[in-house]
């Protein structure tokens, strides 16, 4: 199994400390709704944790929340609410987004604000050991004492320097030095700690609480790409410098970003599609294979048409699962090792998802090929939903509210008309059904009749209103089934 390590810049053979994986991965600074970006990483960290459960692997999987920082504060004071409560808000939102994607939780969740005793003690190492100095209430680390600072970016200090400086109100000794404890400011959240009043940095927070938590070295540590400098180089320098032990992390991991157009999805851009907003439009696996589709470290461009083959892919793959003839059928001969070992090939080749998830279309093509030719294909169906369970895939149907009936009614009073075309019946409008089954099985009925009748022109009116109605119609070798529209 090869993982490829931002660090080394090459694929590299996976071989962890011991007998757990030890994972992180940064979470999210909770200031507003969740972005299908952030869904796209996530997705991404828990494909790579479930394989490595399939592969034997056990996971400990630590994920932190960023619940104090300047965006934070900046719109609680505009929302006029406290900032703990701008964060809980927003920290509970994205918890049911992770839930709604098929995210497994984390092992730990780590809140900075509660972890202020072990950032403090690191800070104050750091200190101890002239990697950081005070100045002026605050506490800045010493980039020059780390002669390695930039190698996970793969950049020299010198050319780090272009654009640099030191900004009004900073007593920094060098323009790259960056602060791990900021003095308080009136009106803002803050702790006592040997300097004076004040509230953490960004990048010391990651490191106190994966040292915490996980120990000196890490196996993996994961992130967008975005956040490769400043963010994981400083975490490399704090706890390198702090624990004297090297490396950090074993192997590094950064995602791609998602695009909406031209520019990476972000926040401070205002360029976002919430994962809410995503789920209303897509069934979480179409969201799940759209980001698999492409190659972790890639980037991704979000388009509804993608989107849209992914949620027919996703429907392909649901009915293969749950499809099948009755017990007694002769049992298809598939050679499911042959799947098994694709898929497990393209995983072990850096998490190589669009080739699995081409084997899993594969495998639901050759089982569709035996369901044709009246075969059972049980097992083959069994590995292809243990398969698609290592990528989050949960092959069920969307749940949606129920649909009216009274729309369905009017309808099939409407078609009355053409009931006679067919040479059929007309329904006495007193003994319509109030239930949506049985109102569908006469208006399909219907529309069979109709389509018999090569009455083509009646029999697409009834699927352009069951489509505005919210019903899409297949016709299918074994009749006309229908099913709700997202």
């Amino acid at each position: 199994m090869k993982v490829y390590n931002t660090l080394s810049a090459h694929k590299e053979e996976f071989l962890p400390q011991g007998d757990e994986v030890k994972m992180y991965v940064c979470g999210i600074t909770p200031y507003d709704h969740s972005h299908i970006g952030h869904g796209m990483s996530y997705i991404v960290f828990d494909v790579i944790r479930r394989y490595l459960q399939f592969r034997g692997y056990k996971v400990k999987y630590v994920q932190n929340v960023t619940d104090v920082d300047d965006k934070i504060i900046n719109r609680a004071n505009q929302l006029g609410i406290s900032s703990s409560e701008l964060a809980e808000k927003y920290a509970r939102g994205y918890f049911k987004d992770m839930a709604d994607l098929n995210i497994a939780p984390a092992d730990i969740y780590p809140r900075a604000t509660q972890e202020i005793a072990k950032i403090i003690e690191v800070i104050q190492g750091l200190v101890n050991k002239g990697h950081a100095y005070a100045a002026q209430g605050s506490v800045y680390f010493r980039v020059r004492s780390k002669d390695d600072y930039g190698k996970l970016a793969h950049r020299s200090l010198k050319s780090m320097m272009a654009g640099a400086r030191i900004e009004a109100g900073e007593e920094k000794e060098h323009p790259m030095d960056f602060v791990l404890w900021k003095a308080a400011k009136p009106g803002e959240p803050s702790w006592p700690s040997p300097w004076g009043e004040g509230r953490p940095g960004w990048h010391i927070e990651c490191s106190a609480m994966s040292l915490k938590y996980l120990g000196e070295t890490l196996d993996i540590h994961g992130g967008g790409q975005d956040l490769i400098f400043p963010h994981h180089e400083n975490e490399i320098a704090q706890s390198e410098s702090f624990t004297g032990q090297k490396p950090f992390v074993k192997y590094w991991l950064h995602n791609g970003l998602l695009q909406l157009g031209e520019e990476k999805m972000s926040k401070s851009l205002g360029n976002l599609i919430t994962i809410q907003e995503a789920l209303e439009m897509y069934h979480a696996d179409a969201i799940r294979i759209f980001v698999l589709s492409s190659h972790y470290r890639s980037p991704l461009t979000f388009a509804d048409e993608a989107l849209e083959a992914a949620e027919s892919g996703a429907e392909r793959l649901r009915q293969t699962a749950h499809g099948g003839y009755a017990s007694g059928a002769k049992q298809a001969k598939i050679d499911i090792k042959t799947y098994r070992d694709r898929f497990t090939e393209a995983m072990d080749d850096d998490f190589g998802t669009p080739q699995a998830l081409a084997t899993l279309f594969d495998l639901a093509r050759e089982i569709n090929r035996a369901d044709e030719a009246g075969y059972e294909a049980k097992e083959a169906r069994r590995a292809l939903t243990e398969l698609a369970e290592v990528l989050g895939l949960t092959l069920k149907e969307r749940e949606l509210p129920p649909l009216d009936v009274e729309p369905l009614r009017e309808l099939l009073s409407s078609i009355n008309k053409w009931r006679q075309l067919a040479g059929l019946k007309e329904i006495p409008l007193k003994e319509t059904p109030d239930d949506v089954a049985a109102l569908m099985e006469l208006i399909t009925a219907t529309r069979s009749a109709l389509r018999d009748k090569e009455q083509w022109q009646y029999a697409d009116k009834i699927r352009s209103r069951l489509e505005e109605i919210g019903v899409t119609l297949e016709d299918t070798p074994k009749g006309t089934v229908w099913r709700r529209k997202r």
